[in-house]
């Protein structure tokens, strides 16, 4: 019965009150269906979220009818978030010049993943990096950075190549901010198999491959610290909350949850296991909500 929009407001401000300015930090924005929420004739409750990278902190959500809604609720989601310093990256849904001016209005960054959205935009970068690397970058100013990782027999290399040679943007392409272009290429060797993928950004941050490779890769911090947990911890996905408010509330009480799990310190384990805990331990459930025990 509580109204989401209040409760959702309380919300932000206690994450305000938590994290202070957002400076220098990255914030991640992406969208997750809460898939057993849909009731009949009512689509599935959509939200976008957005997440601090590094500190695994939701700052806030917004519900939308459906995802190809995004669009609309990013903006809504940058106005209530004061992110002067920070770099935003956002998926091929919110690669749209009304959503990087709004960045660009508020003092910040952002990293913007080009997909077939925007079919223009996205063969004008593939065809500049594709020119430019047959003569190997000759003429053309860059940087590269290279990662390697190794786990349980998979071999993944990375390719980050960041170039400020904006030539290929003149005229319909000019984005608001814009300073940087940058193609990231995964290939991943899994037995003796290899697949390789290639992806396309455009920033306006001004910066080194090194700096934005890592920052692109943080995005996707959102998939494991924040949905993953929803799901597998939270059993977002099997929840069938439907009446009055009850989905949108419980999805923010989950998210308050784990916001208050990653604060916590004071235990070594995971997720899963201190939810146990704090059913079960009083104190420790006390300590968590920073409420003094009663004599």
């Amino acid at each position: 019965m509580l109204d989401a929009a209040v409760f959702e407001r309380c919300f932000i401000a206690w994450m305000q009150s938590l994290c202070g300015a957002f400076e220098g930090l990255q914030v991640a924005l992406d969208g997750k269906t809460a898939r057993r929420s849909k009731s009949p004739g009512q689509k599935a409750i959509h939200r976008v979220s957005a997440f601090v990278h590094g500190l695994g902190l939701t700052l806030r959500q917004v519900k939308t009818a459906e995802k190809s809604n995004e669009i609309t609720a990013i903006p809504e989601l940058l106005e209530a978030l004061l992110l002067k310093g920070c770099i935003v990256t956002i998926d091929a849904m919110g690669c749209q010049k009304a959503i990087a001016a709004k960045i660009i209005q508020q003092q910040s960054d952002y990293a913007l993943l080009v997909k077939n959205n925007q079919p223009g935009l996205a063969a004008a970068i593939e065809d500049f990096f594709e020119a430019a690397a047959r003569t190997d970058y000759q003429g053309v100013a860059h940087t590269r950075a290279e990662w390697i990782d190794k786990d349980h027999g998979r071999i993944e290399t990375r390719r980050c190549i960041v170039s400020d040679d904006l030539r290929c943007l003149a005229g319909q392409f000019d984005w608001p901010g814009v300073k940087t272009l940058m193609r990231v290429e995964s290939s991943r060797d899994i037995n003796g198999v290899v697949s390789t993928e290639r992806r396309y950004y455009i920033s306006s941050r001004l910066a080194d491959a090194a700096h934005l490779g890592t920052v692109v890769r943080g995005h996707w911090g959102i998939e494991n610290g924040l949905h993953w947990s929803l799901d597998v911890v939270f059993g977002e996905d099997q929840a069938r909350m439907r009446q009055g408010n009850s989905a949108e509330n419980f999805s923010i009480l989950r998210r308050i949850a784990i916001n208050l799990f990653r604060q916590d310190k004071s235990v070594k384990a995971g997720i899963k296991n201190r939810r146990l805990l704090a059913a079960c331990d009083d104190a420790y459930r006390q300590k968590l909500l920073n409420i003094q025990a009663v004599a």
